[in-house]
């Protein structure tokens, strides 16, 4: 039987706790929504009542985010990102599976469907392949020695930092909106409600690790992601906002280490580009799965 709204459930992976939002219908081909970073499970939920329909919707917030658990040493690389979800899969059983995700989601969908491409039956990824060959270019002007010495001034940084509170819930709302000016004011507050957790002094927070802010100096070379996004055998959706700070594949080359994926832009839409545009994304996706 389907249910009216998400259901919250909890798996482990590598010792934490970590949160889903599980909207029903097990009968149904299972669908997985991956939030992008600093945000949260609920961020899917208006693609969540559309797709529930047809499919299991499974929403797991990422380690760090939302109700899942923080890390205990506050570090938060993409290999143990990559982890949580090869459990998720494994351990509900859920391949071959359907994917959506957008930005740190994409990205983290996009590697595990590379390291294990029968599990993926379908994949859609919103601005998901991380850095542009320019912002790689930028970044390698830096060696590789003075990249860990700021990522250790960095985390100093982060561990010195006292979670932000917010005196009023219209507060944590503003700083909200302020992020994204193309959401709605019904928006805004749904995203803000399932964000943010109220201190003892009445003061509100948001849910995300502080230490979410700081990327790792050490990941896998770009040469072999890039063989990862080769390895994708299924249909691969790349959706990019025309108004977003992210790189277009098509326009920047990185479109050619795929072999089966294609590029959709979003006029008048930014990162967010399935709040921006939701129902050209919402039949898109549709007519994709």
């Amino acid at each position: 039987m389907k249910s009216h709204g998400p259901t919250s459930k909890n798996f482990v992976s590598q010792r934490l706790k970590l949160h889903y939002a599980d909207w029903g219908d097990a009968d149904a081909p299972p669908l997985i929504l991956l939030h992008g970073g600093r945000d949260h499970c609920r961020n899917w939920d208006w693609v969540a009542e559309e797709l529930s329909k047809d499919w299991h919707i499974i929403a797991p917030d990422l380690r760090g985010h939302g109700d899942s658990a923080w890390t205990n040493d506050g570090n938060y690389s993409m290999m143990p990102y990559v982890y949580d979800l090869g459990q998720l899969v494994h351990q509900l059983d859920l391949a071959p599976v359907s994917i959506v995700a957008h930005s740190l989601g994409g990205n983290i969908a996009l590697r595990y469907t590379g390291f294990y491409p029968e599990n993926v039956r379908k994949l859609v990824a919103i601005e998901g392949l991380g850095p542009s060959p320019a912002m790689l270019a930028e970044r390698n002007k830096t060696d590789q020695a003075g990249r860990l010495r700021q990522w250790i001034d960095d985390k100093r940084s982060a561990a010195a930092r006292i979670p932000k509170r917010y005196p009023t819930f219209d507060d944590a709302l503003a700083r909200m909106q302020e992020e994204n000016a193309h959401l709605s004011e019904e928006q805004v507050r749904h995203l803000t409600v399932h964000a943010v957790s109220r201190n003892e002094d009445g003061s509100y927070s948001w849910k995300f690790d502080p230490h979410v802010h700081v990327w790792t100096a050490v990941d896998i070379d770009q040469q072999d992601l890039e063989t990862l996004w080769g390895a994708i055998t299924c249909p691969t959706l790349l959706c990019y906002g025309e108004d977003s700070w992210a790189s277009n594949p098509e326009a920047d080359g990185r479109i050619a280490h795929f072999n089966s994926a294609r590029v959709k832009s979003y006029p008048n839409a930014g990162h967010w580009l399935h709040h921006d545009q939701f129902d050209s994304f919402i039949a898109d996706v549709k007519a994709f799965l």
